[in-house]
C-alpha cells in the first residue's frame, strides 16, 4: 500500500505542471521540443524558446496570393533579423513592407534585407502595413482552417507556429492575381506593388 501511494503522489506532481501549462495563454516550449506546427488554434501566442507569435491570422482566399499577419516578439538577449518564412500553403514566401510613393499616398513592396527585431522589441505584422506575402497558393485556404508557417531568421534561428485562416475585408487591401501594380486599397490609396502573377 506504501509503494502505491507514493506511486500516486508522483503521478500528482507530474500532472500539476502539465495543467500549469495548459492554463496560460501562451505557450512555450523547448526549441528541441517544437516540431513544424502548433495544434493550439493560432488563437493563442506560440513560442520556440523566448521568439513568440502572438495572435497569427491569415486572410481566406480560393487561389493566387494572401498574407499572414500576428505579432513577432524577440524575448532573446541578442537582436534578430526576419528573413524569410516557409508554408506548404504557398510555393513562396516574401516579406513586405509598406513605404512612402513620392505622391503622398503608400505602396507596399517587397522588404529588402529582411525587418530588423531588437531584442525585447516586437514586430507587428498587419493590413495596411508589414506582412508575410503567401504567393501562389497551392490550395483554398477557407475560413477555420490551420496554416502552418515557419519564421526564418539570419542567425539561422527558425520559429514555427500555427496560424488560423479568417475572412477579413478591413482594410481591401488586394491579395489576388491580376491586381499587381497600380491597385489601389480602399482605405487610403495605398498601392500593392508587385503582386502580379505570370500568366
Amino acid at each position: 500500500m506504501g509503494g502505491l501511494s507514493r506511486r500516486g503522489a508522483l503521478a500528482s506532481l507530474v500532472v500539476l505542471p502539465l495543467a500549469a501549462c495548459g492554463a496560460g495563454g501562451a505557450e512555450t516550449a523547448d526549441p528541441d521540443d517544437v516540431t513544424a506546427g502548433s495544434d493550439g488554434g493560432g488563437a493563442e501566442a506560440t513560442a520556440s524558446g523566448t521568439i513568440a507569435v502572438s495572435d497569427p491570422w491569415v486572410k481566406a482566399a480560393e487561389d493566387g496570393m494572401t498574407a499572414a499577419f500576428g505579432a513577432i516578439t524577440n524575448g532573446t538577449s541578442g537582436d534578430l533579423v526576419l528573413t524569410g518564412a516557409t508554408t506548404s500553403a504557398s510555393r513562396e514566401v516574401q516579406l513586405h513592407e509598406t513605404s512612402p510613393d513620392g505622391s503622398g499616398g503608400m505602396s507596399m513592396q517587397e522588404k529588402e534585407g529582411g525587418f530588423e527585431l531588437p531584442a525585447g522589441e516586437e514586430l507587428v505584422l498587419e493590413p495596411g502595413g508589414h506582412h508575410l506575402m503567401l504567393m501562389d497558393l497551392t490550395e483554398p485556404l477557407r475560413p477555420g482552417d490551420q496554416v502552418q508557417l515557419t519564421l526564418v531568421f539570419s542567425e539561422g534561428t527558425e520559429h514555427p507556429f500555427t496560424a488560423t485562416v479568417k475572412d477579413f475585408t478591413g482594410a481591401q487591401e488586394h491579395y489576388s492575381p491580376g491586381d499587381g501594380e497600380g491597385s489601389e486599397a480602399s482605405d487610403g490609396g495605398s498601392e500593392h506593388a508587385g503582386h502580379e502573377e505570370d500568366s
